[in-house]
Formats: structure tokens, C-alpha cells, sequence
């Protein structure tokens, strides 16, 4: 088994980490911060990470992730994912997060009754929470009931969210409370 590449670069948000494998883009890691704290998060998540510059489909991946985070509508679709080893029911919830274009918003209940019933909202707001190619995988424009915000386990947490639902337009019911 080779080593999986990767590459840092710099978004509107923060310095970001992308990794990748030879059948696609394996994981995206947004700012933890500052780029010590991103590398070593990419370093806990991945064995053997190889820095290389990234291949021209890579480049393009990185290169619309950039383009979004500064609020051109880049929908990303083309970005190929490997997402071996990702549970089934995810992949499905990932299938359908990519679908939600830039600036609009799903709820966690609208993908789990794509998937079979709204009782499986819990699991759609897990899998999401464990997304491994964050901005690719849109999980940011999926919203908890009444559109508000929901979790988000990226650094700046809510904070973050809303910050790139923002940068898409992207209506939110947020009323800042003490549990956010």
C-alpha cells in the first residue's frame, strides 16, 4: 500500500489540507487555527502522508474549493470522492448532500427521508458530523429543523457554518441562543 498524498492551500477561510489516493480525493481538512494544527490533524486522520504537489485533477479540486469559499457558485460535482471504507448509509447521505447546489440548504430530516423516513435523522446528522471531505461533501448546507444551523464538528464549529453558508448566501434562521 502506497502512502496517500497531500497538499495544503490557502481559502478565503483558512489554510486548508486536501488527501488524495490514486481513485480520488480521500479527505478535505478545514483550518484548525493555523497550519501546524491542520497538518497535524491530516497526520492523526491518514498513516503515511506523503506532501507532493497535487495532480491536475487534485489542483482542480483545490481550485474550486477556493473558488466557492470566495463565493463563486462552484457545486464541485465533478470532484471525484474515494470513500472506501465509509459506511454505506453515509456514502448515500454524502450522495445526496452533493446534490444541495451552493446558497440553498437541506434539513438533516429532508436527506433521511430520501433515505427511508425522518426517524433516521439522527444517523444523517452523524454521518454528516463524520464527513470526511468537508465543502466536496456540502455538509455545511444541511441545516436542523426550522433551518437553523445544527451542529457542525468543523474548528469554529457554528461559527464556521454560518460563515460559509454566508459566503454562498445561503438563507439561515440563526437567533443566537445560549446553547450555540
Amino acid at each position: 500500500m502506497t502512502g496517500h498524498h497531500f497538499a495544503m492551500f490557502d481559502t478565503a477561510i483558512g489554510r486548508c489540507g486536501i488527501v488524495w489516493g490514486e481513485r480520488g480525493i480521500i479527505s478535505v481538512q478545514l483550518p484548525m487555527g493555523d497550519e501546524k494544527k491542520t497538518r497535524t490533524r491530516l497526520e492523526q486522520r491518514h498513516d503515511d502522508l506523503v506532501e507532493t504537489p497535487p495532480t491536475a485533477k487534485v489542483q482542480a479540486a483545490i481550485d474550486g474549493i477556493i473558488e466557492l469559499l470566495e463565493g463563486k457558485p462552484n457545486d464541485l460535482a465533478d470532484v471525484v470522492l474515494d470513500l472506501d471504507g465509509v459506511p454505506e448509509f453515509n456514502r448515500g447521505v454524502y450522495d445526496i448532500a452533493r446534490t444541495i447546489p451552493p446558497g440553498k440548504t437541506m434539513t438533516y430530516g429532508d436527506i433521511a427521508k430520501k433515505l427511508g423516513g425522518v426517524e433516521l435523522s439522527r444517523d444523517v446528522g452523524q454521518a454528516l458530523g463524520r464527513n470526511p471531505c468537508p465543502i466536496v461533501v456540502p455538509c455545511h448546507r444541511v441545516l436542523a429543523a426550522g433551518n437553523k444551523p445544527g451542529g457542525f464538528s468543523a474548528n469554529g464549529g457554528v461559527v464556521t457554518k454560518l460563515k460559509m453558508l454566508a459566503i454562498e448566501g445561503a438563507p439561515v434562521n440563526h437567533t443566537p441562543s445560549l446553547f450555540d
